[in-house]
């Protein structure tokens, strides 16, 4: 009887199933996660202080980006408007370059065409210089028939060879080409994108190294806390947890700060560069981030927040050693 009741009394074995690991792995988080905020209420100026520097380093990569993305946009439309120009020899008439044109139509690689007979050159030469009827003194019309046509395919390399193959053609003069200034914006493009990835690359350095002398501070200041919870057998991760909360937290900030400022910096420098645009005879406005572009520089900004504090501390968990 005495053992029946001292097997009663005896401790019993609870098993912890996986459901409730989970839930307590996920309130642990919760948990972290909210003091994590909190501490950095607690002391909002210098929270704000580093949010801010990481709003800085995002915000001149991000500010390039969208210079590239209208600039891709209006190389679009460069190359829409790509064109040749084919000079007919002078004793051909309009007759013949009617049918010239019509064979040009018939090409795969030329979409459209535009034939401009000798008569119709005159008449806009003298009205783009203001002559009135003063060149019609002339015994006859200098200028050629000339037919203006648009490629299928605007690269520099296929209009160079099909230039080759209509010049070949019987009653063609020349084809003129002004590609030097198309090549150039092409490379200028390349080497701003370059520039923007290396910039890109740079600050966000940068933004690991602000996280991650901050949390280094933070991990100083709570150094005798660690010690303490590692001497009660909590883990690196148990340990790490909270500080990786606040890496991602500060990137948060330091994200909706860079959209904050790329939105204010947008709405300052759309007018001038709206009238620049209109100068030239042009419609131009800088491009904003949009939902997609603005949740990746957040994403952006979360990671490399989190990434700076998950190098701080465990650098400083490999040197503390509880005494």
């Amino acid at each position: 009887m005495s053992q029946e009741s001292s097997q009663g009394r005896g401790a019993r074995k609870q098993r912890t199933t996986a459901s409730s690991r989970w839930r307590g792995w996920i309130r642990h988080h919760r948990a972290v996660s909210l003091d994590s905020a909190l501490r950095l209420v607690r002391t909002p100026l210098g929270s704000l202080f580093t949010m801010l520097a990481i709003a800085i380093a995002l915000v001149l990569p991000a500010g390039l980006w969208l210079m590239l993305d209208g600039a891709r946009l209006l190389d679009a439309e460069l190359d829409a408007s790509a064109t040749a120009t084919v000079y007919l020899a002078g004793d051909v008439g309009d007759e013949e370059a009617g049918r010239i044109q019509q064979a040009l139509n018939a090409h795969a690689r030329i979409k459209t065409t535009r034939l401009i007979t000798a008569s119709q050159g005159m008449e806009e030469f003298q009205q783009s210089l203001g002559l009135g009827d003063l060149l019609n003194q002339l015994p006859e019309n200098p200028l050629p028939a000339t037919i203006v046509l648009t490629p299928t395919d605007p690269a520099p390399v296929a209009m160079r060879g099909l230039a080759d193959e209509l010049s070949a053609m019987t009653g063609v003069d020349e084809v003129r080409l002004d590609l030097a200034w198309l090549d150039r914006l092409r490379k200028l493009a390349e080497l701003g994108r370059r520039a923007t990835l290396g910039l890109g690359v740079l600050f966000g350095l940068g933004v690991l190294l602000v996280v991650g002398n901050t949390i280094r501070l933070a991990v100083a200041s709570r150094r005798k806390e660690i010690e303490v919870v590692t001497l009660i057998g909590a883990t690196h991760a148990f340990v790490r947890r909270p500080f990786l909360y606040s890496g991602a937290w500060y990137g948060l900030g330091g994200g909706i700060l860079a959209l904050a400022l790329l939105a204010l910096g947008g709405d300052w420098l759309a007018i001038p560069i709206s009238d620049l645009a209109a100068s030239y005879g042009a419609s131009y406005a800088l491009p904003g981030l949009g939902l997609v572009g603005s949740a990746t520089l957040l994403g952006c900004s979360i990671i490399l927040g989190w990434l700076g504090a998950w190098l701080a501390v465990s650098q400083h968990l490999a040197n503390i050693r509880p005494r």
